[in-house]
Protein backbone atom coordinates (compact mmCIF):
# COMPACT_ATOMS: atom_id res chain seq x y z
CA UNK A 1 0.00 0.00 0.00
CA UNK A 2 0.74 3.32 -0.81
CA UNK A 3 2.01 5.94 2.44
CA UNK A 4 -0.99 6.93 4.15
CA UNK A 5 -1.76 9.85 6.53
CA UNK A 6 -3.39 8.94 9.55
CA UNK A 7 -7.37 9.85 10.19
CA UNK A 8 -7.85 14.06 9.46
CA UNK A 9 -9.72 13.53 12.64
CA UNK A 10 -6.49 13.98 14.21
CA UNK A 11 -6.46 17.46 13.77
CA UNK A 12 -9.27 17.89 15.99
CA UNK A 13 -8.52 14.97 18.64
CA UNK A 14 -4.91 16.88 18.77
CA UNK A 15 -6.51 20.11 19.78
CA UNK A 16 -9.31 19.12 21.63
CA UNK A 17 -6.92 17.32 24.02
CA UNK A 18 -5.22 20.35 24.97
CA UNK A 19 -8.30 22.36 25.75
CA UNK A 20 -8.82 21.43 28.88
CA UNK A 21 -5.89 22.75 30.37
CA UNK A 22 -6.71 26.09 28.76
CA UNK A 23 -9.93 25.97 30.60
CA UNK A 24 -9.11 24.35 33.73
CA UNK A 25 -6.35 27.65 34.36
CA UNK A 26 -8.62 29.91 33.60
CA UNK A 27 -10.38 30.88 37.32
CA UNK A 28 -6.76 30.99 38.07
CA UNK A 29 -5.80 33.59 35.52
CA UNK A 30 -8.78 36.02 36.26
CA UNK A 31 -7.52 36.32 39.51
CA UNK A 32 -4.34 37.40 38.74
CA UNK A 33 -5.51 39.48 35.94
CA UNK A 34 -7.59 41.05 38.48
CA UNK A 35 -4.71 42.28 40.91
CA UNK A 36 -2.63 42.94 37.75
CA UNK A 37 -5.35 45.28 35.69
CA UNK A 38 -5.73 43.18 32.63
CA UNK A 39 -8.92 42.59 31.10
CA UNK A 40 -10.35 39.29 31.10
CA UNK A 41 -11.47 39.91 27.48
CA UNK A 42 -7.83 40.53 26.64
CA UNK A 43 -7.23 37.28 28.92
CA UNK A 44 -9.91 34.97 26.22
CA UNK A 45 -8.12 36.27 23.09
CA UNK A 46 -5.11 35.65 24.69
CA UNK A 47 -6.54 31.67 24.90
CA UNK A 48 -8.05 31.83 21.86
CA UNK A 49 -5.11 32.41 20.26
CA UNK A 50 -3.21 29.91 21.86
CA UNK A 51 -5.95 27.42 20.54
CA UNK A 52 -5.65 28.32 17.56
CA UNK A 53 -1.67 27.68 17.49
CA UNK A 54 -2.55 24.04 18.99
CA UNK A 55 -4.43 23.46 15.91
CA UNK A 56 -1.80 24.58 13.56
CA UNK A 57 0.52 22.33 15.21
CA UNK A 58 -1.72 19.42 15.35
CA UNK A 59 -2.30 20.08 11.49
CA UNK A 60 1.35 20.14 11.35
CA UNK A 61 1.88 17.07 13.14
CA UNK A 62 -1.11 15.26 11.15
CA UNK A 63 0.30 16.30 7.58
CA UNK A 64 3.97 15.41 8.62
CA UNK A 65 2.84 12.12 9.94
CA UNK A 66 2.76 8.87 8.11
CA UNK A 67 2.36 4.95 7.84
CA UNK A 68 2.74 2.45 4.99
CA UNK A 69 2.02 -1.43 4.98
CA UNK A 70 5.34 -3.13 2.70
CA UNK A 71 5.63 -6.90 1.69
CA UNK A 72 8.35 -7.38 4.85
CA UNK A 73 8.01 -4.09 6.86
CA UNK A 74 5.72 -1.55 8.71
CA UNK A 75 7.24 2.09 8.27
CA UNK A 76 6.77 4.86 10.04
CA UNK A 77 7.26 7.99 9.67
CA UNK A 78 7.10 11.44 11.22
CA UNK A 79 8.25 15.41 11.38
CA UNK A 80 8.86 18.35 9.89
CA UNK A 81 12.45 19.95 11.00
CA UNK A 82 13.92 16.20 12.58
CA UNK A 83 12.52 13.45 10.04
CA UNK A 84 12.54 10.44 11.89
CA UNK A 85 11.59 7.35 9.90
CA UNK A 86 10.95 3.71 11.62
CA UNK A 87 10.85 0.38 9.84
CA UNK A 88 9.43 -2.19 11.86
CA UNK A 89 9.63 -6.07 10.49
CA UNK A 90 7.22 -7.90 9.93
CA UNK A 91 8.52 -10.90 11.70
CA UNK A 92 8.98 -9.20 14.95
CA UNK A 93 5.49 -8.01 15.58
CA UNK A 94 3.69 -9.90 18.40
CA UNK A 95 0.35 -7.79 18.74
CA UNK A 96 -1.79 -5.32 16.99
CA UNK A 97 -4.20 -3.89 19.76
CA UNK A 98 -6.95 -1.42 18.97
CA UNK A 99 -7.63 1.39 21.90
CA UNK A 100 -10.58 4.05 21.86
CA UNK A 101 -11.27 6.76 24.69
CA UNK A 102 -14.70 8.12 25.19
CA UNK A 103 -13.62 11.24 22.43
CA UNK A 104 -12.83 8.46 20.29
CA UNK A 105 -15.58 6.31 20.21
CA UNK A 106 -17.77 9.77 19.65
CA UNK A 107 -16.29 10.28 16.31
CA UNK A 108 -15.36 6.66 15.56
CA UNK A 109 -11.42 6.41 15.14
CA UNK A 110 -9.69 4.36 16.82
CA UNK A 111 -5.98 4.08 18.38
CA UNK A 112 -4.08 1.31 16.76
CA UNK A 113 -0.34 -0.04 18.58
CA UNK A 114 1.81 -2.06 16.75
CA UNK A 115 3.37 -4.03 19.87
CA UNK A 116 6.93 -6.08 19.38
CA UNK A 117 9.08 -8.04 21.20
CA UNK A 118 11.11 -4.72 22.40
CA UNK A 119 7.72 -3.73 24.68
CA UNK A 120 8.35 0.39 23.73
CA UNK A 121 4.98 1.77 24.08
CA UNK A 122 5.50 3.84 20.64
CA UNK A 123 7.35 1.70 18.51
CA UNK A 124 4.71 1.64 16.30
CA UNK A 125 1.78 3.92 17.45
CA UNK A 126 -1.00 5.40 15.16
CA UNK A 127 -3.04 7.94 17.23
CA UNK A 128 -6.07 8.17 15.36
CA UNK A 129 -7.87 6.23 11.99
CA UNK A 130 -11.24 5.02 11.13
CA UNK A 131 -12.21 2.11 12.90
CA UNK A 132 -12.44 0.33 9.72
CA UNK A 133 -9.23 1.39 9.22
CA UNK A 134 -8.24 -0.32 12.54
CA UNK A 135 -9.17 -3.46 11.96
CA UNK A 136 -7.82 -3.32 8.60
CA UNK A 137 -4.83 -2.83 9.45
CA UNK A 138 -4.83 -5.70 11.91
CA UNK A 139 -6.35 -8.24 9.58
CA UNK A 140 -3.89 -7.26 6.90
CA UNK A 141 -0.55 -7.52 9.53
CA UNK A 142 -1.99 -11.02 10.96
CA UNK A 143 -1.90 -12.05 7.10
CA UNK A 144 1.02 -11.21 6.33
CA UNK A 145 2.45 -12.57 9.56
CA UNK A 146 1.39 -15.78 9.06
CA UNK A 147 1.65 -15.94 5.85
CA UNK A 148 -1.83 -17.70 5.16
CA UNK A 149 -4.56 -17.67 2.97
CA UNK A 150 -7.58 -14.88 3.37
CA UNK A 151 -8.12 -14.40 6.96
CA UNK A 152 -11.86 -13.68 8.18
CA UNK A 153 -12.47 -10.40 8.82
CA UNK A 154 -13.80 -8.56 11.72
CA UNK A 155 -16.18 -5.66 11.35
CA UNK A 156 -16.95 -2.91 14.41
CA UNK A 157 -17.46 -4.65 17.38
CA UNK A 158 -18.76 -8.20 16.13
CA UNK A 159 -16.90 -10.94 16.88
CA UNK A 160 -15.09 -13.38 14.29
CA UNK A 161 -17.48 -15.97 13.20
CA UNK A 162 -14.66 -18.98 14.52
CA UNK A 163 -14.51 -17.31 18.16
CA UNK A 164 -15.99 -18.87 20.84
CA UNK A 165 -16.82 -17.27 24.19
CA UNK A 166 -14.75 -18.33 27.22
CA UNK A 167 -15.16 -15.88 29.89
CA UNK A 168 -17.29 -13.11 30.51
CA UNK A 169 -18.35 -10.46 33.30
CA UNK A 170 -21.97 -9.41 33.58
CA UNK A 171 -22.68 -5.97 35.63
CA UNK A 172 -23.36 -8.07 39.54
CA UNK A 173 -19.95 -9.72 39.29
CA UNK A 174 -18.40 -6.63 38.10
CA UNK A 175 -19.74 -4.74 41.16
CA UNK A 176 -18.89 -7.31 43.80
CA UNK A 177 -15.44 -7.74 42.13
CA UNK A 178 -15.04 -3.60 42.69
CA UNK A 179 -15.77 -4.10 46.16
CA UNK A 180 -11.87 -5.90 46.63
CA UNK A 181 -10.50 -2.89 44.65
CA UNK A 182 -10.78 -0.81 47.42
CA UNK A 183 -8.84 2.65 46.81
CA UNK A 184 -8.61 6.23 48.63
CA UNK A 185 -7.74 7.86 45.85
CA UNK A 186 -10.60 9.84 45.89
CA UNK A 187 -8.90 11.13 49.54
CA UNK A 188 -5.81 12.66 47.57
CA UNK A 189 -7.92 14.54 45.36
CA UNK A 190 -10.47 16.20 47.86
CA UNK A 191 -6.77 17.10 49.71
CA UNK A 192 -5.54 18.42 46.18
CA UNK A 193 -8.54 20.20 45.73
CA UNK A 194 -8.96 22.02 49.09
CA UNK A 195 -4.79 22.94 48.27
CA UNK A 196 -5.51 24.30 44.90
CA UNK A 197 -8.48 26.31 46.05
CA UNK A 198 -6.20 27.98 48.72
CA UNK A 199 -4.32 29.79 46.31
CA UNK A 200 -7.57 31.46 44.07
CA UNK A 201 -8.09 34.84 45.73
CA UNK A 202 -11.00 36.57 45.74
CA UNK A 203 -14.38 34.67 44.74
CA UNK A 204 -15.57 34.10 48.29
CA UNK A 205 -13.15 31.32 48.51
CA UNK A 206 -11.90 32.72 51.21
CA UNK A 207 -15.40 32.73 53.50
CA UNK A 208 -15.35 29.14 52.25
CA UNK A 209 -12.12 28.12 53.67
CA UNK A 210 -13.08 30.24 56.87
CA UNK A 211 -16.05 28.45 57.47
CA UNK A 212 -14.62 25.22 57.33
CA UNK A 213 -11.80 26.09 59.91
CA UNK A 214 -14.69 26.86 61.96
CA UNK A 215 -16.18 23.97 61.34
CA UNK A 216 -12.84 21.67 62.13
CA UNK A 217 -12.54 23.77 64.97
CA UNK A 218 -16.24 22.96 66.59
CA UNK A 219 -15.35 19.56 65.71
CA UNK A 220 -12.93 19.11 67.80
CA UNK A 221 -14.87 20.38 71.11
CA UNK A 222 -17.16 17.81 70.64
CA UNK A 223 -15.43 15.10 68.95
CA UNK A 224 -16.20 11.43 70.36
CA UNK A 225 -15.52 7.66 70.13
CA UNK A 226 -18.93 7.85 68.02
CA UNK A 227 -17.71 10.46 65.95
CA UNK A 228 -14.25 8.58 64.93
CA UNK A 229 -16.13 5.33 64.26
CA UNK A 230 -18.85 7.34 61.54
CA UNK A 231 -16.06 9.20 60.28
CA UNK A 232 -14.21 5.88 59.59
CA UNK A 233 -16.91 4.00 57.99
CA UNK A 234 -17.84 7.31 55.84
CA UNK A 235 -13.97 6.52 54.73
CA UNK A 236 -14.58 3.20 53.93
CA UNK A 237 -17.45 3.43 52.23
CA UNK A 238 -16.19 5.83 50.37
CA UNK A 239 -13.44 3.92 49.45
CA UNK A 240 -14.98 1.15 48.31
CA UNK A 241 -17.66 3.16 45.95
CA UNK A 242 -14.12 5.09 44.53
CA UNK A 243 -12.72 0.96 43.70
CA UNK A 244 -16.29 0.42 42.29
CA UNK A 245 -16.05 3.12 39.75
CA UNK A 246 -12.79 1.70 38.71
CA UNK A 247 -13.48 -1.38 38.14
CA UNK A 248 -16.36 -0.46 36.52
CA UNK A 249 -14.81 2.28 34.21
CA UNK A 250 -11.67 -0.51 33.47
CA UNK A 251 -13.86 -3.72 32.93
CA UNK A 252 -17.47 -2.70 32.22
CA UNK A 253 -18.50 -5.80 29.44
CA UNK A 254 -15.69 -7.74 29.64
CA UNK A 255 -15.61 -10.62 27.04
CA UNK A 256 -12.80 -13.09 26.32
CA UNK A 257 -13.12 -14.92 22.77
CA UNK A 258 -10.79 -18.03 21.20
CA UNK A 259 -10.08 -18.55 17.66
CA UNK A 260 -7.85 -19.91 15.19
CA UNK A 261 -4.84 -19.45 17.84
CA UNK A 262 -5.52 -16.43 19.46
CA UNK A 263 -7.44 -14.70 22.31
CA UNK A 264 -9.53 -11.39 22.10
CA UNK A 265 -10.70 -9.57 24.82
CA UNK A 266 -12.72 -6.01 24.92
CA UNK A 267 -13.34 -4.28 28.04
CA UNK A 268 -14.02 -0.42 28.89
CA UNK A 269 -16.66 1.78 30.12
CA UNK A 270 -15.20 5.47 28.66
CA UNK A 271 -12.38 4.20 26.90
CA UNK A 272 -12.94 0.92 25.12
CA UNK A 273 -10.09 -1.54 24.34
CA UNK A 274 -9.64 -4.42 22.08
CA UNK A 275 -6.88 -6.00 22.36
CA UNK A 276 -5.34 -9.68 20.80
CA UNK A 277 -2.94 -12.05 22.42
CA UNK A 278 -1.63 -14.69 20.05
CA UNK A 279 -1.41 -18.15 21.94
CA UNK A 280 2.51 -18.57 20.19
CA UNK A 281 3.60 -15.38 21.81
CA UNK A 282 2.74 -16.39 25.34
CA UNK A 283 5.74 -16.93 27.78
CA UNK A 284 4.05 -17.78 31.19
CA UNK A 285 0.82 -17.73 33.13
CA UNK A 286 0.12 -15.60 36.55
CA UNK A 287 -2.51 -16.05 38.72
CA UNK A 288 -2.88 -13.89 41.55
CA UNK A 289 -5.58 -14.12 44.28
CA UNK A 290 -6.30 -11.77 46.96
CA UNK A 291 -6.12 -12.11 50.78
CA UNK A 292 -10.02 -11.76 50.94
CA UNK A 293 -11.40 -12.28 47.44
CA UNK A 294 -9.00 -15.66 46.87
CA UNK A 295 -10.29 -17.30 50.16
CA UNK A 296 -13.76 -17.05 48.63
CA UNK A 297 -12.46 -18.70 45.67
CA UNK A 298 -12.23 -15.60 43.07
CA UNK A 299 -8.99 -15.19 41.04
CA UNK A 300 -7.26 -12.93 37.97
CA UNK A 301 -5.67 -14.93 35.43
CA UNK A 302 -3.01 -13.13 33.00
CA UNK A 303 -0.26 -13.91 30.89
CA UNK A 304 3.01 -12.38 30.16
CA UNK A 305 3.75 -12.31 26.14
CA UNK A 306 6.76 -11.17 23.73
CA UNK A 307 5.40 -7.78 23.47
CA UNK A 308 4.90 -6.93 26.75
CA UNK A 309 7.13 -6.58 30.04
CA UNK A 310 6.98 -8.50 33.42
CA UNK A 311 5.84 -5.17 34.68
CA UNK A 312 1.65 -5.04 35.85
CA UNK A 313 1.18 -3.11 32.40
CA UNK A 314 2.63 -5.39 29.97
CA UNK A 315 0.88 -8.35 30.81
CA UNK A 316 -2.87 -9.08 29.22
CA UNK A 317 -5.43 -10.40 31.82
CA UNK A 318 -7.42 -12.37 30.67
CA UNK A 319 -9.95 -12.95 33.50
CA UNK A 320 -10.01 -10.08 35.87
CA UNK A 321 -12.05 -12.27 38.55
CA UNK A 322 -12.91 -15.71 38.42
CA UNK A 323 -13.69 -18.80 39.81
CA UNK A 324 -11.12 -22.15 39.48
CA UNK A 325 -13.37 -23.67 36.71
CA UNK A 326 -13.53 -20.54 34.60
CA UNK A 327 -9.66 -20.26 34.74
CA UNK A 328 -8.72 -24.23 34.36
CA UNK A 329 -10.45 -23.79 30.96
CA UNK A 330 -8.88 -20.70 29.77
CA UNK A 331 -5.33 -22.05 30.90
CA UNK A 332 -6.20 -25.34 28.85
CA UNK A 333 -6.86 -22.89 25.81
CA UNK A 334 -3.19 -20.86 26.29
CA UNK A 335 -1.32 -24.47 26.25
CA UNK A 336 0.61 -23.76 29.74
CA UNK A 337 1.23 -26.26 32.22
CA UNK A 338 -1.27 -26.69 34.91
CA UNK A 339 0.21 -25.61 38.24
CA UNK A 340 0.91 -28.30 40.65
CA UNK A 341 1.49 -27.66 44.43
CA UNK A 342 2.13 -30.66 45.81
CA UNK A 343 6.03 -30.50 44.82
CA UNK A 344 6.33 -26.87 45.87
CA UNK A 345 9.17 -26.04 48.70
CA UNK A 346 10.35 -23.41 51.16
CA UNK A 347 12.88 -20.40 50.83
CA UNK A 348 15.24 -20.51 53.61
CA UNK A 349 14.35 -19.54 56.83
CA UNK A 350 16.25 -16.69 56.73
CA UNK A 351 14.08 -15.16 54.21
CA UNK A 352 11.75 -13.98 57.31
CA UNK A 353 14.73 -12.26 58.78
CA UNK A 354 15.54 -10.08 55.45
CA UNK A 355 11.84 -9.43 55.05
CA UNK A 356 11.74 -8.00 58.71
CA UNK A 357 14.58 -5.40 57.77
CA UNK A 358 12.82 -4.22 54.65
CA UNK A 359 8.85 -4.00 55.95
CA UNK A 360 9.61 -3.38 59.72
CA UNK A 361 12.97 -2.18 61.09
CA UNK A 362 13.74 -0.03 58.42
CA UNK A 363 10.01 2.31 57.78
CA UNK A 364 10.16 2.29 62.21
CA UNK A 365 13.72 4.17 61.67
CA UNK A 366 12.09 6.38 59.32
CA UNK A 367 9.08 6.93 61.11
CA UNK A 368 10.68 8.06 64.51
CA UNK A 369 13.22 10.17 62.77
CA UNK A 370 10.49 12.01 61.25
CA UNK A 371 8.77 12.66 64.32
CA UNK A 372 11.41 14.60 65.86
CA UNK A 373 10.29 17.32 63.04
CA UNK A 374 6.57 15.93 62.81
CA UNK A 375 5.58 14.80 65.78
CA UNK A 376 1.84 13.26 64.39
CA UNK A 377 3.79 11.28 62.18
CA UNK A 378 3.37 9.45 65.55
CA UNK A 379 0.48 7.96 64.44
CA UNK A 380 1.78 6.00 61.15
CA UNK A 381 2.97 3.48 64.21
CA UNK A 382 -0.50 2.28 64.73
CA UNK A 383 -0.21 0.82 60.87
CA UNK A 384 3.00 -1.43 61.70
CA UNK A 385 1.49 -4.67 62.49
CA UNK A 386 0.45 -4.27 59.23
CA UNK A 387 3.93 -4.79 57.37
CA UNK A 388 5.03 -7.39 60.56
CA UNK A 389 1.80 -9.41 59.52
CA UNK A 390 3.35 -9.16 55.65
CA UNK A 391 6.80 -10.08 56.84
CA UNK A 392 5.85 -12.71 58.94
CA UNK A 393 4.03 -14.51 56.45
CA UNK A 394 6.16 -13.65 53.60
CA UNK A 395 8.98 -17.25 53.79
CA UNK A 396 5.18 -19.16 54.07
CA UNK A 397 3.44 -17.96 50.78
CA UNK A 398 6.99 -17.87 49.11
CA UNK A 399 7.58 -21.12 47.59
CA UNK A 400 8.97 -22.75 44.22
CA UNK A 401 9.66 -26.10 42.48
CA UNK A 402 10.63 -27.59 38.88
CA UNK A 403 7.44 -29.83 37.61
CA UNK A 404 7.50 -31.92 34.48
CA UNK A 405 7.20 -29.20 31.89
CA UNK A 406 7.40 -25.84 33.86
CA UNK A 407 9.08 -23.84 36.94
CA UNK A 408 6.34 -22.62 39.20
CA UNK A 409 6.82 -19.82 42.06
CA UNK A 410 4.63 -18.53 44.48
CA UNK A 411 4.97 -15.08 46.39
CA UNK A 412 3.03 -12.99 48.01
CA UNK A 413 0.63 -12.07 50.69
CA UNK A 414 -1.44 -9.64 50.06
CA UNK A 415 -1.89 -10.05 46.48
CA UNK A 416 -0.91 -14.24 46.46
CA UNK A 417 0.94 -15.01 42.85
CA UNK A 418 1.39 -17.84 41.24
CA UNK A 419 3.65 -18.18 38.51
CA UNK A 420 4.29 -21.04 35.62
CA UNK A 421 7.15 -21.22 33.44
CA UNK A 422 7.41 -23.64 30.30
CA UNK A 423 11.25 -24.38 30.20
CA UNK A 424 10.74 -23.99 26.28
CA UNK A 425 10.28 -20.17 27.47
CA UNK A 426 13.41 -19.55 30.05
CA UNK A 427 15.45 -17.18 28.51
CA UNK A 428 17.64 -16.42 31.43
CA UNK A 429 19.07 -17.53 34.77
CA UNK A 430 20.81 -15.02 37.13
CA UNK A 431 21.84 -15.77 40.45
CA UNK A 432 22.13 -12.36 42.70
CA UNK A 433 23.28 -11.88 46.01
CA UNK A 434 23.21 -8.56 48.49
CA UNK A 435 25.53 -7.47 51.13
CA UNK A 436 22.62 -9.16 53.48
CA UNK A 437 22.32 -12.23 51.52
CA UNK A 438 25.96 -12.77 51.29
CA UNK A 439 25.82 -12.12 55.22
CA UNK A 440 23.22 -14.96 55.40
CA UNK A 441 24.11 -17.25 53.20
CA UNK A 442 21.21 -16.72 50.53
CA UNK A 443 20.62 -15.93 46.74
CA UNK A 444 17.88 -14.60 44.58
CA UNK A 445 17.21 -17.27 41.42
CA UNK A 446 16.23 -14.34 38.83
CA UNK A 447 14.39 -16.22 36.04
CA UNK A 448 13.22 -14.36 32.88
CA UNK A 449 11.43 -15.07 29.76
CA UNK A 450 11.81 -13.33 25.90
CA UNK A 451 8.96 -10.52 27.25
CA UNK A 452 10.51 -9.28 30.22
CA UNK A 453 13.33 -9.01 32.85
CA UNK A 454 12.09 -7.14 35.76
CA UNK A 455 11.92 -7.23 39.63
CA UNK A 456 8.03 -8.77 39.28
CA UNK A 457 9.10 -12.09 37.19
CA UNK A 458 8.76 -15.34 38.77
CA UNK A 459 12.05 -14.94 40.57
CA UNK A 460 12.97 -16.95 43.82
CA UNK A 461 14.36 -14.91 46.70
CA UNK A 462 16.90 -15.98 49.35
CA UNK A 463 17.53 -20.31 48.23
CA UNK A 464 20.06 -21.39 50.63
CA UNK A 465 23.21 -21.37 49.19
CA UNK A 466 23.61 -25.34 49.26
CA UNK A 467 20.21 -25.44 47.41
CA UNK A 468 20.97 -22.50 44.65
CA UNK A 469 23.59 -24.40 43.06
CA UNK A 470 21.59 -27.29 42.50
CA UNK A 471 18.54 -25.77 41.61
CA UNK A 472 20.02 -23.77 38.96
CA UNK A 473 22.19 -26.66 37.66
CA UNK A 474 18.48 -29.04 37.27
CA UNK A 475 16.78 -25.68 35.73
CA UNK A 476 19.20 -25.25 32.97
CA UNK A 477 19.68 -29.06 32.26
CA UNK A 478 15.81 -29.12 31.54
CA UNK A 479 15.73 -26.27 29.72
CA UNK A 480 18.49 -27.29 27.54
CA UNK A 481 17.34 -30.99 27.05
CA UNK A 482 14.44 -29.56 25.65
CA UNK A 483 15.93 -27.31 23.13
CA UNK A 484 17.82 -30.25 22.03
CA UNK A 485 14.60 -32.40 21.62
CA UNK A 486 12.99 -29.37 19.69
CA UNK A 487 16.03 -28.81 17.76
CA UNK A 488 16.15 -30.37 13.99
CA UNK A 489 17.17 -34.13 14.18
CA UNK A 490 16.83 -34.01 17.68
CA UNK A 491 15.25 -36.69 19.69
CA UNK A 492 11.66 -35.00 19.39
CA UNK A 493 12.13 -34.99 15.64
Amino acid sequence: MPPRRLDPRTILVGTLRGAPSLVFGVPVVLAWSQREGVSPLSLLIGMAVLLVIAFISAWVRWRTFTYQILPGEVVIARGLIKRTRRSIPVERIQDVSINRGPLSRLIGIAEVRIETGAGEADEGRLVSVSLSEAHRLREVLRQIRTRSGPVETTVGDREVASEVKLFGMGFARLLFSGLFNFSLVWLVAVFGLLQYLEQWPGYGWDRLLEAVGMAEQALRTHVSQTVILVAAGGAVALGLLAGVAQTVLRNFGFTLTYGEGRFRYRRGLLTRTEVVVAKRQIQLGLTERGIVSGLLGWAAFKVQTLAGSDHASGRQELAPFATSPELASILACTGLPHFDRSGLRAVSKWHGLVALVGFVLLPLVCIVAAMRFFPTAGFLLLAMPVPLGIALLRRHRHRYALAASSVQVTRGVLVHRAWTVPYGNVQAITVRRGPIQRLLGVATVRIDTAGGSGINGPHVHDIADNRTGAFVSDLIARVEALDKAAAPGGPGR
